[in-house]
């Protein structure tokens, strides 16, 4: 090699070399992209959320047009896959304690029951939307009943009052609507069904080394 280098046209030949090495590795380490800048990864990401949301508003017209009770049973069935509850029994036995006063169901924090949850769950239109006068009559079930806990559960919206009141109350009260419920259904297989999984994979560079 020594000798070689004394020959320009070797070191032209070598420095020729090098250069295509170092395009071949970056060519490498650069992502596919289509013809719109997006990669294979981003391009499914898409397809998924797209499906996901066409997935999400099939859900909630399949619950509008189901009737209150199924309603009720959805919910708790939702709060059971979620943690809560302890199994589905207990669950169904605790709303059956509820009152008139603006509560529909009273659920175990854990299954261990060491705190109570209480539940009221609206199925209106979605285009309507749950107010402050609402919320706060929820909350004053919450202190008529010495809770500390409550969830919301709505298939419609929620205003910016209502949203801006439950972070001023000192009950805990968390406000699920319509696209939230949608969301946790799919997250927690309620309602649906798998219908194909894909799994991506990588190169695992540690196997190698």
């Amino acid at each position: 090699m020594k000798f070689l280098s004394q020959f320009p046209e070797f070191s032209a030949f070598k420095a020729l070399r090098q250069d295509k090495e170092a395009d071949s590795a970056e060519g490498a380490n650069e992502e596919v992209v289509d013809a719109s800048g997006m990669t294979p990864e981003e391009t499914l990401e898409g397809a998924y959320n797209k499906l996901r949301a066409q997935l999400a508003d099939e859900l909630l017209e399949s619950v509008l047009t189901a009737s209150p009770i199924f309603f009720e049973s959805l919910v708790l069935d939702l709060l059971v896959a979620m943690g809560y509850g302890g199994n589905r029994r207990d669950a169904a036995r605790a709303t059956k304690r509820s009152g008139d006063d603006g509560i529909d169901g009273i659920i175990k924090e854990d299954r261990l029951g060491l705190d109570a949850i209480y539940v009221q769950a609206k199925r209106w239109a979605r285009d309507r939307t749950v107010g402050r006068p609402d919320i706060q009559q929820f909350a004053g079930s919450l202190q008529g009943n010495r809770a500390r806990k409550g969830i919301f559960i709505t298939t419609a919206g929620f205003s910016r009052e209502a949203r801006e009141f439950v972070e001023r109350v000192e009950s805990k009260i968390v406000l699920i609507d319509g696209p939230s419920l949608a969301g946790l259904m799919i997250d927690y297989e309620i309602g649906v069904t798998a219908v194909s999984s894909y799994t991506l994979k990588r190169v695992d560079g540690d196997y190698f080394l």
